[in-house]
């Protein structure tokens, strides 16, 4: 079968997303001079945008590839939270399973964007707004319990953690659950990892591996100590599957099927990275897809990599279609052993 052919057929899949979500908040500038109260940069404002980030955006990843998506989470009755509100409407993700919180601040991620006209523009700085404290346990505890309804209702559920409180200890009982009823449930890791032990599959990122291991992100590039501190999480977490986004090195794979040393991906696509934010979020939504689907890990991987490869050569929180992703995987490389690919 030519990679053509292999793209599934997501249409018929129910998917969830559950999780933190973000408003993605661009602000796009060109340069002026320097300043002459202060030794910085003056930047002219040209333009704005807000973008539904985080959970929001695993939502869009799935709904553009063709899913039937719900998301289930928390917003603030802010402004930035009315925008993510309709901007997951414009795009036909049902957020009936959504809390609007009032007095909650709605986190968002305010990135300076800055080049000459007709110039790729590059991010200068990052401003985060974060709320005080999560939600009440009152409004996550009626957020485990939605997603609880989902067993045997959904074919895939994907967690997304951004650390402000959504994803704990309810939620992961309720993960859990849906697991049993035969969904394919996969957490997009960021601090709470001992609560899902079972879960079909987890996607951290080299970093947060680190992190999960005790081991820094720059000794996890060699692919002998990384095959041995993934083998340590398998054990740990006793998920089916461990998908660990490694940037430009690609993709590792391990667990059910696969060799003890593992199955690695280059990294995808032909041009130039212009923005990796958002990259994450769609690897765990086309990997839970096309887990969902039908396909093996090392399948879904290909599929998640050339998908995550199209959304780096856009600004901001990009999402992947299917006449997208159909065009990436013949650029996508074959998967090989792990000491055989991300070199370079």
């Amino acid at each position: 079968m030519s990679p053509s052919d292999r793209i599934p057929d997501f249409a018929r899949l129910r998917v969830a997303v559950a999780g933190d979500l973000i408003a993605d908040h661009y602000v796009v500038t060109e340069p002026r001079g320097l300043s002459r109260e202060a030794p910085v940069m003056v930047l002219r404002h040209a333009r704005e945008q807000v973008v539904a980030g985080g959970a929001a955006n695993v939502a869009r990843n799935l709904r553009a590839l063709g899913a039937r998506t719900q998301i289930l989470g928390a917003v603030g009755r802010d402004a930035r939270g009315r925008e993510i509100l309709q901007i997951l409407a414009d795009e036909q993700v049902d957020a009936s399973g959504l809390v609007t919180v009032p007095g909650w601040s709605t986190p968002t991620k305010t990135r300076i964007l800055a080049a000459e006209p007709r110039r790729s523009l590059h991010q200068v700085l990052r401003i985060d707004r974060e709320p005080a404290a999560p939600v009440g346990e009152m409004i996550r505890r009626s957020l485990a319990e939605r997603v609880r309804q989902l067993a045997g209702e959904v074919d895939a559920l994907v967690i997304s953690d951004y650390e402000y409180g959504v994803v704990d200890e309810f939620l992961a009982e309720a993960a859990l659950e849906v697991a049993a009823a035969g969904a394919a449930v996969v957490l997009d890791p960021r601090a709470d990892i001992e609560h899902y032990r079972g879960l079909t599959a987890l996607t951290p990122n080299v970093g947060e591996l680190a992190r999960f291991t005790g081991e820094s992100a720059e000794a996890l590039e060699d692919p002998r100590l990384l095959r041995e501190r993934a083998g340590d999480l398998l054990e740990r977490i006793r998920c089916r599957w461990l998908l660990v986004t490694r940037g430009n090195l690609g993709m590792a794979l391990f667990g059910e099927g696969l060799p003890a040393h593992g199955v690695a991906i280059d990294a995808s696509g032909a041009g130039t990275v212009t923005d990796v934010s958002g990259a994450g979020d769609t690897a765990a939504a086309v990997f839970a897809l096309a887990l969902a689907a039908g396909e093996g890990g090392v399948s879904a991987m290909q599929l998640a990599n050339a998908a995550s490869g199209v959304v780096v050569m856009e600004n901001g929180a990009a999402v992947c279609t299917p006449g997208q992703l159909r065009s990436a995987l013949p650029l996508s490389p074959a998967p090989g052993r792990l000491e055989q690919v991300g070199i370079g």
